[in-house]
């Protein structure tokens, strides 16, 4: 899951993204409103915690553009500012969420979750298709009532196909998934065909149904059978 941290505030954005990291979460970074701006544009993200105020420019301003180009990545507003009238426009904006700092940790990671689950799998703690099912709070895997062992990487595979499910993915897509901007600057995206051969080989070795197909020259999808 990939998360888009706005914030000028160089220690409170490392704090975020150590803290998230810790989950299945790939975190970039924008310090100013150009910065942000330029990656929205680039970039797909899960979920952006966006400070209202930055050094030059509104992050208001980053929500219209959102809207403006119909994305549908989540928003947490996060500012310093209480004021109700902030709240509302950026409710009615598009963002998800609020928060005011100062704010815990694990707050704004419960609702980054809470975002993505409502966006990307109807609300629920738990996806089951057919023998496959996962449990998103757990982490865990289970096929025909047994534990699978994912990796960190091929637990977040799964969830990006199963929340695309029925679209055709590029390995660039995937790639810029899994590495986020660095992914520009890799030669090759050979490591997202391991990562599925070995997501593919763990599914199909413990009875899961032929889900993730190969769509040669263009990448991959994940279907219904």
């Amino acid at each position: 899951m990939k998360i888009l941290i706005i914030e000028d505030e160089i220690e409170l954005s490392k704090s975020i993204a150590e803290y998230l990291s810790g989950g299945i979460y790939l975190c970039e970074f924008a310090t100013t409103f150009k910065q942000a701006m330029n990656k929205i544009e680039m970039f797909q993200y899960d979920c952006i915690v966006l400070d209202i105020m930055l050094p030059d420019g509104n992050g208001l301003t980053i929500l219209k553009e959102l809207k403006k180009q119909n994305k549908q990545d989540g928003v947490i507003i996060v500012s310093a500012k209480n004021a109700l009238e902030d709240k509302i426009e950026g409710l009615q904006l598009g963002a998800d969420d609020y928060l005011t700092k100062p704010f815990h940790l694990s707050e704004l990671m419960a609702r980054i979750y809470s975002i993505i689950r409502r966006k990307q799998f109807n609300n629920s703690n738990i996806i089951v298709q057919n023998e496959l099912q996962i449990d998103l709070l757990a982490k865990t895997v289970m096929i025909n009532d047994k534990n699978i062992n994912l990796t960190k990487k091929e637990f977040d595979l799964l969830l990006y196909f199963i929340g695309n499910k029925n679209k055709v993915i590029s390995k660039s897509t995937l790639a810029e998934h899994l590495s986020g901007d660095l992914a520009d600057m890799l030669d090759s995206h050979d490591f997202v065909y391991a990562h599925v051969k070995n997501l593919k080989k763990k599914l199909y070795d413990a009875g899961c149904e032929h889900y993730l197909k190969t769509v040669y020259g263009t990448g991959y999808k994940w279907g219904d059978n």
